[in-house]
């Protein structure tokens, strides 16, 4: 199977998840990750915000903003492919539709955040394989994100257990995660 074949058919699969499946999931993903020792000791947090059924972080983000983190969630700049994280001080009062319709910083409440200062990003994803390989959603928006953080930063994939696949392609420029949490289980990558 090719990567846009896989691609295609592991988001078909996942649009097709009934809501309270994916709510049911989510939870249990989200009680795993505020478990981890990486999470505990993180200050600074950059979390996507869900989008259709990607695992839901709107736990997460408030747990964060409850643990007295820093939350940060990307702004996305199309014309350039380019992520840039921005502080959210309220959850979800601070954001509104941006690009492609998914929740974003509002114009009133952009607070860039220096993407050395994270100490760990929740990264989306299509599917993910056991060598902590990412299959993204094609833009390229995140392998060129990641890059730019400082050594050290742990990337953390959140995924349903239908999402693993045996190999996702991944290519030259794909960033491998540190972290996989799923419904089912954590796996870390050294």
């Amino acid at each position: 199977m090719a990567k846009g074949e896989l691609r295609k058919d592991v988001l078909k699969q996942r649009a097709a998840m009934l809501l309270a499946q994916v709510e049911e999931k989510s939870a249990t993903i989200i009680k795993r990750i505020v478990c981890l020792e990486e999470y505990i000791e993180a200050r600074t947090i950059m979390a996507y915000v869900d989008f259709r059924n990607e695992v839901r972080t709107g736990a997460l983000i408030e747990h964060c903003l409850g643990s007295s983190k820093r939350v940060a969630v990307p702004i996305t700049d199309i014309t350039n492919k380019l992520l840039t994280p921005s502080e959210i001080l309220h959850y979800p009062e601070d954001l509104a539709p941006g690009a492609w319709g998914i929740l974003e910083p509002a114009p009133g409440c952009i607070r860039p955040v220096d993407p050395r200062e994270l100490d760990m990003v929740i990264i989306p994803g299509v599917a993910f394989d056991l060598n902590g390989d990412r299959l993204g959603y094609g833009g390229g928006f995140y392998d060129r994100f990641l890059p730019r953080t400082r050594p050290g930063t742990v990337f953390v994939a959140l995924a349903f257990e239908m999402q693993i696949k045996e190999n996702v392609f991944p290519g030259p420029h794909d960033c491998p995660m540190h972290i996989l949490v799923t419904e089912e289980r954590v796996i870390k990558f050294s």
